[in-house]
């Protein structure tokens, strides 16, 4: 392939120091938290690759080829527990070149695609022994091959062409900074389009990736051992700083475990269904995570809403450890958070508090109700969480009679309907029934709401929707929609005027149902 030439600007060493500086305090490196810690030290826990090459080697991930197991293409390891879309990525690494001709390549694949068998494509900030490579940007398996040579400061355009607009520095005087054979430190920052990396505090290019039909926002981070003569690449300290999106909202859809029979409490099954009908509403990135609390450390520091879909009470994911306290904090930084069905319900001293701060109410033993009934909702609120929204019925677990913020104060009731006097005729018991709860039903005649939003006095939102114990409800429209309406609005996206779109088939239904079976 052809490479544009480089346009180089000579300037002293302080003066480039200066730059980089400058140009760290500006995209926020200078000011950074440290992030999460992706790598353990001991072990390739999180990370998925071929045995064959890769492993841990004096607390460092290591790869390795020898004359007697080569690689016969480049091969990845992949780090499993999340995917990458704005971040700060430090980590530090090395090579050897355990050959003839001192070759060593490798890199760090970011928002990249997993073609699978340990292969990926996609964005690299590539490393390696000699002295063209490391630090450019590279695009593995796709058509750009190199979108940035060494101190390049690169825009690529809508109409897919190149255009090399300034310097960032030398690229020798940038690689004599680079220790061959020791460890050096390396910084990727993806915000937006906008892609960097720096070696060991030279920025070392700064690319603008303006091409919609090839920029890509989000995928796997990857380690890459290169096919060849034998090497060795070792990374450790790996960190991990997510960075809020600038021209999106993150939704971050959590489902928990399995627990009921085929068809009920499907919640991988429905989270990654809400999480599809999401896709093409504009301004959202929505992210499933599946089978309980995240094991992504980083999971919910750059979500604008947080959304759960599991089971409750003592078992629900988010009243275990100091979880609450993490997402607390998430909250006071402006998350959002919703609640779907049995998620609602939480310990009255472990979570009730952060609930009711959180979302407005809660599922209280000995004080709600979870019977199995057809609800009517025909007098919908006008409320952006109801646009688009019909009027409808559905038989379900409707949970009701729930414990509310004081004065109902910041809450608006989306979906109330008045429970037949059948919903009451089990014993009284933590959640089948009690005086309360009769009195308000049976004498007092109070339609019971079954789905709210709150707005907090911060101006943050959440909701709490009681319904969701069958799987087959999320194919009807109305149901599905007001869901998705208060998605996005606890996000802060605006809600269309018909509502969030979208269609679902029985096929849809039919996808990622956990195993028959308990």
């Amino acid at each position: 392939m052809q490479i544009e030439p480089m346009k180089t600007r000579i300037c002293s060493w302080d003066s480039l120091v200066a730059s980089a500086l400058g140009f760290l305090a500006a995209t926020g490196l200078a000011a950074s938290d440290g992030g999460a810690a992706l790598f353990n030290g001991r072990d390739l826990e999180g990370w998925d690759g071929d045995p064959k090459f890769w492993s841990v080697r004096d607390g460092a991930i290591t790869g390795r080829t020898t004359p007697d197991n080569p690689a016969k293409g480049n091969t990845f390891l992949i780090w499993r527990l999340g995917l990458v879309d704005d971040f700060e990525l430090r980590f530090l690494y090395r090579t050897e070149a355990n050959n003839d001709q001192g070759f060593a390549n490798s890199g760090v694949q970011y928002r990249s695609r997993d073609f699978g068998q340990w292969g990926v494509g996609g964005y690299q900030a590539d490393i390696e022994h000699g002295d063209t490579y490391s630090g450019i940007l590279y695009e593995e398996r796709m058509t750009r091959g190199i979108m940035a040579e060494r101190g390049q400061k690169v825009v690529w355009g809508a109409d897919g062409k190149k255009q090399v607009t300034g310097s960032v520095g030398d690229s020798k005087e940038i690689q004599a900074g680079i220790r061959k054979g020791d460890w050096n430190e390396y910084v990727i920052v993806a915000r937006g389009n906008h892609l960097v990396h720096t070696i060991n505090g030279r920025v070392t290019v700064d690319v603008t990736d303006a091409d919609p039909a090839k920029q890509v926002r989000q995928g796997v981070l990857a380690l890459q051992l290169h096919a060849g003569p034998p090497m060795t690449v070792q990374f450790k300290d790996i960190r991990l700083k997510r960075l809020k999106l600038g021209d999106r909202k993150k939704i971050v859809l959590t489902a928990g475990a399995r627990s009921h029979g085929a068809g009920e409490h499907e919640h991988n099954a429905g989270i990654q269904l809400l999480g599809k009908c999401l896709e093409n509403v504009p301004g959202v990135l929505p992210v499933c995570y599946l089978n309980g609390w995240p094991k992504d450390p980083t999971a919910y520091d750059n979500a604008d809403a947080i959304v759960i879909y599991s089971d409750g009470g003592g078992g629900h994911p988010f009243v275990q450890g100091d979880r609450l306290r993490l997402l607390d904090e998430k909250v006071k930084q402006g998350a959002g958070v919703g609640c779907l069905h049995y998620a609602v319900e939480v310990p009255k001293n472990n979570g009730g508090p952060e609930l009711l701060r959180w979302i407005g109410g809660y599922f209280e033993t000995d004080w709600s109700v979870n019977p199995h009934w057809h609800a009517e909702f025909k007098n919908l609120p006008d409320h952006p969480v109801t646009r688009g929204v019909k009027s409808f019925g559905m038989q379900d677990e409707w949970y009701y009679h729930m414990r509310f913020a004081d004065g109902m104060k910041g809450v608006t009731p989306i979906l109330s309907a008045l429970p037949p006097a059948s919903t009451l005729n089990r014993p009284d018991g933590p959640h089948s029934g009690n005086p309360d709860v009769r009195k308000a039903v049976l004498e007092r005649k109070e339609s019971q709401h079954l789905m709210w939003v709150y707005e907090r006095p911060d101006g943050g939102r959440g909701f709490g929707f009681t319904g969701g114990h069958h799987h087959p409800s999320w194919g009807h429209e109305d149901f599905r929609k007001v869901v998705l309406n208060a998605i996005v609005w606890i996000a802060h996206v605006e809600v269309p005027a018909g509502g969030v779109a979208s269609t679902v088939s029985e096929a849809d239904l039919k996808q990622n149902l956990d195993p028959k079976g308990r």
